[in-house]
């Protein structure tokens, strides 16, 4: 398959009347396309009121409820199901497509053994980067994140907010998994990580491709900015990733992480205290901090979420963790 005779449909989940023009920018990106996408499908999240907004909003766009269970996995089914198009292309409320991006997607599709293709997620940061803000952590924020490769590559998993599977292999392998993904405000995550494990589990050989030519542009509110949110974003990664690695297995659900902790993030720290040194300035300590304070808040609700899930297993009584401590 070729991106010349490739098509493809692209859904958009949405929960909150919030953020109703951002949904509206996104879908606005899409009609400007290099290649126009053969549906735009907007899932609305169990809430009555936006699904008929954002109906009367977009009528060039199939606007559906979300009929499975309440959050972002839940959602995103829902929209797989209603597309028709032969490969099926995620894009995030709050995101705005660049436009070549349908297109560097599909491009990425000319071998039979891909069966997924993202790309990168630039930050569009609603009250200015933070300077204490490490760029090794941009996935607090729904980014993509230093580390990640420069080229195309294969890769275990895709972001979320730019993503794109062949529909028939997303279907059978029965999408996204329940308990898995963003339920409103709770930040939790992950959906795409177990999908994108499990397919190259279920079919060896597969191709799972970053295009980092395929680009969106994310919104950051400000709140999500502030080092509370950082944390607490933290936390809830690490819960997620005990979720993923008993789905998965601790081999392939830990795998990037394990580089990630041993080269990326010793890297940082270094990186940050010599320009510290050589600048006889200390501001490059917020940054080694946050990420020194990042590494063991995910590591703790990583303890966290495998205690609960342990605690789950034997039948014992046990509080839901909601989020960082403090």
């Amino acid at each position: 398959m070729s991106a010349g005779n490739a098509a493809a449909s692209v859904v958009i989940c949405s929960y909150s009347r919030v953020r109703r023009d951002l949904l509206l920018a996104a879908a606005a990106s899409l009609r400007r396309q290099t290649v126009q996408p053969r549906e735009v499908v907007v899932v609305v999240d169990h809430n009555p009121e936006l699904l008929e907004s954002v109906t009367k909003a977009l009528p060039d766009a199939l606007v559906v409820p979300n009929r499975q269970a309440r959050g972002l996995s839940g959602s995103r089914n829902s929209g797989t199901l209603a597309c028709r198009a032969e490969v099926v292309a995620f894009l995030d409320d709050d995101a705005v497509a660049a436009p070549d991006w349908l297109e560097r997607l599909l491009a990425g599709y000319t071998k039979p053994e891909v069966a997924g293709v993202g790309g990168r997620v630039d930050g569009v940061w609603e009250a200015g980067r933070p300077r204490w803000f490490p760029p090794e952590f941009d996935w607090v924020v729904g980014c993509s994140y230093l580390g990640l490769p420069t080229t195309a590559v294969s890769v275990r998993n895709l972001l979320g907010c730019n993503m794109s599977f062949r529909r028939a292999l997303l279907v059978e392998a029965g999408g996204f998994r329940d308990g898995f993904g963003r339920d409103g405000s709770l930040p939790l995550g992950c959906e795409e990580t177990e999908l994108c494990i499990r397919l190259q589990q279920r079919w060896p050989g597969c191709v799972v491709l970053y295009q980092p030519a395929a680009v969106v542009r994310h919104h950051v509110p400000g709140q999500r900015s502030r080092p509370r949110y950082f944390g607490h974003r933290c936390f809830s990664e690490g819960r997620s990733k005990a979720q993923v690695t008993r789905a998965v297995g601790s081999s392939d659900g830990l795998a990037s992480e394990r580089a990630y902790v041993r080269s990326t993030l010793p890297r940082g720290i270094g990186r940050e205290l010599a320009a510290c040194m050589t600048s006889r300035s200390v501001g490059g300590l917020g940054q080694a901090a946050a990420i020194a304070s990042g590494l063991l808040l995910t590591a703790a609700g990583y303890g966290t979420g495998l205690l609960y899930q342990t605690r789950r297993r034997r039948g014992r009584p046990v509080e839901q963790p909601q989020g960082a401590p403090g």
